[in-house]
């Protein structure tokens, strides 16, 4: 069972070999009971060196290790550097760049960089559960201005919003969620109320005309703030201040850190960013453990940059 930290040189004495990594991997993907990722069995054996196991089932009889079918499978990166990453991602407050990681790992950019994402990519919530009670949905828009971006970039972007939409629910005294989508209009707005927030909740949202529509299937409470009003109280408190301060904790990551990203990666960022809200009041080992529960399925190179 691992001890509780409090520091990244606790964390780091913790797990100070990959042996160690391995054991705790073994504990929280099968609870120390072995089973073979290909066939479900526990019918399995440890070979002397104590990272294989092969499945005694006649129908499979394949080896594997505990990093067979998770985001550590055929990596060259050892666990220690794969564990203290994704410590990192899941307890500081803003994150981390590939810079900064590839420098503290001792890696190259390029693999820091891949490195994070895959990461990002395990901390996403796939729970099916909805949101409910009162909600808060409110809408954000994320990129940097044009006359920021280099002169050669500058001349193909003319006339573009160079900004991008990410739609958000949050639960009072709750979890956040977070969707970019291509526009605020009533078929994407909509479509994202109704994977967030349950029936029968209070949705409580600006006075964006995008909301009326899918409002009329949940207690809907709206706030003005065109007439910079932003809050009144009704049967409920009727404000989206807590989103808005959720929002300003992804900008600040984002600008803070990252300083930009592509629009076709910015859903990994907003799903970090979710993750460290979401687990707000866990301890830093618990947070980690929760992030490393999350390690089944691969994200590959290709993949990320849009090649397969």
């Amino acid at each position: 069972m691992m001890k509780t930290f409090k520091s990244i040189l606790e964390f780091q004495k913790e797990f100070s070999t990959d042996e160690k990594c391995r054991e705790y991997l073994e504990q929280q993907r099968w609870n120390g009971t072995p089973a073979c990722p290909f066939c479900g069995s526990i019918n399995v054996c440890r070979f002397a060196n104590g990272k294989v196991f092969k499945c005694r089932e006649k129908q499979c009889r394949k080896k594997f290790t505990v990093t067979v079918g998770t985001v550590y499978e055929n990596s060259k990166i050892s666990l220690q550097k794969w564990f203290l990453a994704t410590y990192i991602l899941s307890v500081h407050s803003k994150g981390i760049s590939s810079l900064q990681l590839a420098n503290w790992l001792g890696t190259t950019q390029k693999t820091a960089w891949f490195l994070n994402h895959r990461i990002r990519e395990m901390l996403t919530d796939n729970a099916p559960e909805l949101l409910e009670g009162i909600v808060e949905v409110d809408e954000t828009y994320i990129g940097g201005s044009l006359k920021n971006i280099h002169a050669s970039k500058k001349e193909k972007l003319k006339g573009l919003d160079n900004k991008t939409m990410v739609f958000g629910a949050l639960q009072r005294d709750g979890k956040v969620k977070t969707k970019v989508i291509p526009q605020t209009n009533i078929e994407n707005i909509s479509s994202a109320i109704e994977g967030f927030v349950a029936p029968d909740s209070f949705m409580v949202s600006d006075e964006h005309h995008a909301y009326n529509r899918v409002g009329q299937k949940y207690k809907h409470r709206k706030v003005n703030h065109r007439v910079k009003e932003y809050v009144r109280k009704e049967d409920i408190l009727v404000h989206t201040n807590n989103l808005e301060g959720y929002w300003n904790l992804l900008k600040k990551q984002i600008d803070g850190i990252h300083h930009s990203v592509s629009p076709k990666h910015l859903q990994r960022y907003c799903n970090e960013s979710t993750f460290r809200y979401n687990n707000r009041e866990a301890f830093q080992d618990e947070r980690f453990a929760e992030a490393l529960k999350k390690c089944n399925g691969r994200l590959k190179y290709n993949q990320l940059i849009g090649k397969e």
